[in-house]
């Protein structure tokens, strides 16, 4: 992630000093150094509500002002600071302050009298730690929304998809990783004559309680093609019913696999051809 020049020389500074020639020195040194947008202020009660409306990238702070000193702004600063990062840098003509400003939470200091190649120094490798962690930031919140948009559509997606496949069939069906029935929409339990029949601690899943009259060999095709994790595409498979009756169904599904790729069942579409041949057999 890089930071174009333009960017920088664009940051909003603001000077906070009650000394006129310390602003006027360190407005010029900014201004030669390219710097278009700083501001400043004498009175540090100030700072605060400017912050707020201005959203500074970098706040250069006096420590030692009558009135309010750059310790007690520094701490309202925190109350105000939405972002969580407070871009003071504190100037002092104390040693001993260096420390203690830093504990308090800013994040760089310069010394009185000025090296002004130190000062352009830190000044740019502050304003770059900012304005990095700002793009940083809005990217991670960019990241996010799309993020909620891509899963927003997936569900819109699958609504969609599971529409359409209840048109184009009778029934829409998932099992687990064991074959038990999950999810079922349709009248396939009738059809199928499958009745709930609960596994212990899992009451919402259906299986098979009834198995008789299956066509051996297309059941055993279906259950291979489970087995080997495969999709399977208008697999027909049929049944006698103990009143002598045939039914005949053609089923398609695929395989479904989670984050770490590991099964976790079926889901598909189904529809019973007997009722639709019959159906046209009475219209012809």
């Amino acid at each position: 992630m890089k930071l174009a020049e333009t960017d920088i020389l664009d940051a909003r500074i603001l000077i906070v000093d009650d000394q006129e020639s310390n602003i006027a020195l360190l407005e010029r040194l900014l201004g030669e150094s390219g710097y278009t947008r700083v501001s400043s202020t004498m009175n540090p009660e100030e700072v605060c509500a400017l912050h707020r409306q201005n959203h500074y990238d970098l706040i250069l702070l006096d420590l030692q002002m009558p009135g309010m000193d750059g310790f007690q702004v520094i701490e309202a600063l925190k109350t105000n600071d939405a972002d969580g990062y407070l871009p003071v840098l504190v100037i002092t003509a104390q040693p001993g302050h260096k420390l203690r400003a830093l504990q308090a939470g800013a994040r760089d200091f310069v010394s009185k009298p000025f090296d002004l190649l130190e000062v352009r120094t830190r000044i740019r490798n502050m304003l770059e730690v900012r304005l990095l962690y700002r793009k940083l930031e809005n990217y991670s919140k960019e990241l996010e929304q799309t993020v909620l948009e891509r899963t927003a559509e997936l569900r819109e997606s699958e609504a969609r998809y599971r529409s359409l496949t209840e048109l184009a069939s009778d029934w829409y069906w998932e099992q687990d990783e064991n074959g038990n029935f999950t999810k079922v929409s349709g009248p396939v339990l009738e059809m199928l004559g499958i009745q709930v029949g609960p596994l212990q601690g899992d009451a919402g899943t259906v299986r098979d309680v009834r198995s008789e009259g299956w066509n051996e060999a297309e059941r055993a095709a279906l259950q291979a093609a489970i087995a080997a994790r495969e999709p399977f595409l208008d697999l027909i498979f049929s049944r006698s019913n103990p009143n002598g009756t045939q039914q005949k169904f053609q089923v398609s599904g695929e395989p479904m696999f989670n984050r770490s790729l590991r099964f976790i069942g079926y889901r598909g579409i189904g529809i019973e051809l007997t009722a639709r041949e019959d159906s046209h057999a009475g219209n012809a």
